[in-house]
Order: structure tokens, then sequence, then C-alpha cells
């Protein structure tokens, strides 16, 4: 399973944004605004005590509005509901008990999940204590916090964690997870139905129409794929709906799933900016990745070379692309479909290939006296040796006397190194440079 998702949910003006913005603690968040409003719509990451989830922030609840904002603000906290693992239900401990708290809290019971009273705006902790009416909500004990100060927020995480779903077990143990992507209206959906051999999934020409990640289970040449099918990305400032605001966040969590991203995209329009910003963070998350180019059969007036064109385009707007297999295809009359299966199996053995570390010496040795490290005044630059040292991607540590001293470009060589010595074609390499030990840096 992904990681799982919290939500923050409760009436206007609680300090919902505050303790959202205090759990993920600096960094960016994921934000879809909505034009004409004051709402936005927030989720990202958090790591505690060894646990990371998906934080989700909400507008203000007002039960029973039927103020057209108010009735929005509602369904898109709904839709949180729905997702959440664990729910925070924030009121305002300066105020008291509120007659919209009481309305908030018999909703959130009927959602059966796990459930957290967050009692805040208690700025001076420990030595004030919340309103004893907070009890009658039903929801246990009310958690005092200060999001404002950070006070007990650090109690409010432990509690947090202890509620999550276990974690995963070992990715590797549970066949090769396949997360296809791409922006809304691709003919993701309908890859999918060709390479399972049936309509498992709505195919519809209506943008957006997959809303929710389904995972079915392949058996390939013995190999077990995982196929998580997703709702459309769009860009950021795109994401105008609540429903398809929920999709991205669903989208994002089957890509951090998986072991492989299909991305998908469509033969007729080219590959799109937002598409390069997809194959990106699937790369730069360590993920496999095959480029699946749909609707080739609707691309008139095609040469020989069409293909290596458009290929040669792209990887000069992205160059990690040129390391990744492009196949080009329809889903719907089948042409070269198949071939995505292989690729996928594929790059999946070599995101998870191990190198013996003789052989990666070997390599070295050979990169190096094609090609010696550049040189600084002072001692003399040396790599000592090397080894693998991760898989899944792929990652190499390499012992240096002066390892700051190695500079970007020269670890760029090795990698296209490796990668000619081993393949690991559709998955990134990560370089390590360690100092050896007792060694000043």
């Amino acid at each position: 399973m992904s990681k799982p998702t919290v939500a923050i949910v409760g009436r206007p003006n609680v300090g919902k944004s505050t303790l959202f913005n205090r759990m993920v603690g600096g960094r960016e968040a994921i934000v879809a605004d909505e034009a004409g409003t004051t709402r936005d719509r927030h989720f990202g990451d958090v790591e505690w005590n060894g646990r990371a989830f998906w934080i989700v922030d909400t507008g203000g609840m007002v039960p029973d509005s039927d103020d057209a904002m108010d009735r929005a603000i509602r369904r898109q906290a709904e839709l949180a509901i729905e997702e959440a693992d664990v729910i925070l239900f924030v009121v305002d401990a300066k105020e008291g008990l509120h007659p919209l708290d009481e309305a908030i809290a018999q909703q959130l019971r009927r959602a059966r999940r796990p459930i957290l009273l967050v009692a805040n705006k208690l700025d001076h902790l420990p030595r004030v204590s919340f309103d004893p009416e907070l009890y009658r909500l039903g929801l246990g004990e009310p958690l005092a916090v200060s999001a404002a100060v950070g006070k007990a927020s650090g109690d409010l995480l432990d509690r947090v964690v202890e509620l999550l779903p276990p974690a995963s077990a070992d990715e590797l143990a549970e066949g090769v997870a396949v997360a296809i992507v791409g922006r809304p209206n691709v003919g993701k959906s309908s890859l999918a139905n060709r390479l399972l051999g049936e309509e498992r999934y709505v195919v519809s020409p209506v943008a957006g129409t997959t809303r929710d990640a389904v995972d079915t289970e392949l058996n390939y040449h013995g190999q077990t794929i995982r196929f998580i099918d997703t709702a459309g990305l769009r860009r950021k400032s795109r994401v105008d709906d609540d429903v398809e605001f929920y999709s991205t966040v669903r989208t994002r969590r089957a890509m951090e799933e998986a072991q492989v991203c299909v991305l998908v995209v469509d033969a007729t329009i080219g590959v799109h900016h937002q598409d390069l910003r997809i194959a990106s963070e699937a790369w730069d998350h360590g993920k496999g990745l095959i480029v699946a180019v749909n609707k080739w059969d609707l691309v008139e007036e095609k040469e020989s070379n069409t293909a290596t064109r458009g290929h040669a385009i792209v990887v000069e707007k992205a160059p990690f692309l040129a390391d990744v297999p492009f196949v080009y295809l329809s889903a719907k009359t089948g042409q070269r479909a198949r071939q995505v299966l292989d690729q996928i199996v594929a790059v999946a053995e070599s995101r998870g290939r191990r190198v013996a570390t003789a052989e990666v010496n070997q390599v070295l040795e050979a990169l190096m006296s094609r090609n010696q490290p550049p040189q600084k005044e002072g001692e003399e630059v040396k790599l000592l040796y090397a080894t693998q040292i991760a898989v899944a991607p792929p990652t190499f540590a390499i012992i240096s006397n002066r390892p700051d001293d190695v500079p970007e470009h020269y670890q760029r060589f090795l990698i296209k190194g490796f990668r000619q010595a081993w393949g690991f074609e559709g998955v990134p390499i990560r370089l390590k440079l360690r100092a050896r030990k007792g060694a000043a840096r």
C-alpha cells in the first residue's frame, strides 16, 4: 500500500491550515487555487517516528448550509474524509464547544475512520485546559495543542502514527507495481484494458473519467504485474474541481507506490510540458519509467524516421529521457501494445539488479583509465573503490580521498559508463561519493 493519508477537517477559523503548516514543517505544499474564491486546497507529506504519510487540508465546513461556497467546501471535506486513513477534527478550544462542531462530529462518526479530536489554540499550555464540554462530542479524549506556536504538536503526531495502518511489506516481494500515469484523456484506461485483455476500466472520451486508482493483477510470463490505473495529472493551476483535486492526490500516491511508471502521451499532440514534469517526478523519485506514445495509428504522413526525430526533440528538452524506452503504440488497435508488458518486466528487473563489487571496480578502473578525475590544487583526487549499496533504484557508493572535489560532470560520466556496462534502461542510477574512513574531507 502507498503512504496513508490524514485529513484535517473542522468548521471555519479553528486553525486547520495553521496545523497543516505546522505538520508539513516548511515543506512545499501542493496547492490548488479555485478562481474567484479565497479557498486553497493543500496536501503535503509528513515524516514522523519513521512513518511517512500524506496530510490534506480542507476548507471550513458549515453543515446544512445552502450557500454555494459552503456546499463546495463541504463536498471537498467529504472527499477528504473518504480518502483518509486518519481524521484530525480540529476545534477552537478557546471558544469552547460550538453547534457546528457537534454537527460535524455527528457526520464524522458515520465515516467509520479513526478520529483524533484536536483542541487547538491553547497557546499557553500547559497552564490552560480545554472546555470539558468537548467530551460531549463523543470522540474520546481531546488532544490539547497550539498549532500557532507548536506546543504539543509532537504529541499529536505520535498519536497520528499510532493510528496509521501497518506499513507495507517489501515492495519487491509483491510483484511489479505499475502506475499508468499521464495527462487526462491520453488513453491510460484504454491501454490498461488492452494489456489486461478485458474492459476492466470505464473508458470515455471525456477528460478525467477515471476518478479512482484501481489495482488489477496480471500474470505475464510468470511475473505478477499489478496495474494501478490513475486519474490524469494536470498542472496545479488547472485542478479546478474538487474531485479532480483528490484524483491528483490518488495519482501521486500511486506513483509513489509504483516500482515502474508508464507515462502515456498522445502522439497526435506530442510531448507536453506537463508530460515532462510527470516524467521528471517519477525519475527523481527513483521509479522505473516507460513512455507509451499512444494513438500512433492516428499520426498522418509518418516517415521512417518520424519517431526518431520526435524522440530527439524530447531528449533535447529532458536529457534523462535518452535512457528511457519509448513504445509507439495504439491502445485502440493493439499495435505494439504488448511491448509495454515486455518493457515493464525488463525495467523492473533492471531496477532490482545487483552487480558484484568486483565487476563494479573493474568498470570503474576502465572508466578512469579512459578519463581521469579532474584535479584541483593540493592533494590528488583519487577514486579508491566502488560498490553497489542499494537497488530500486541502483545506487553505487564510490570511496574517494576527496569526495567533495569530484565535479558533477565527472559523476555524470561515471553514471553513463555504468549504464553502458549494465544497461539499466528506464531506471535512474544514483551515485554517492564518500570519504574513506579516517580521511579528512
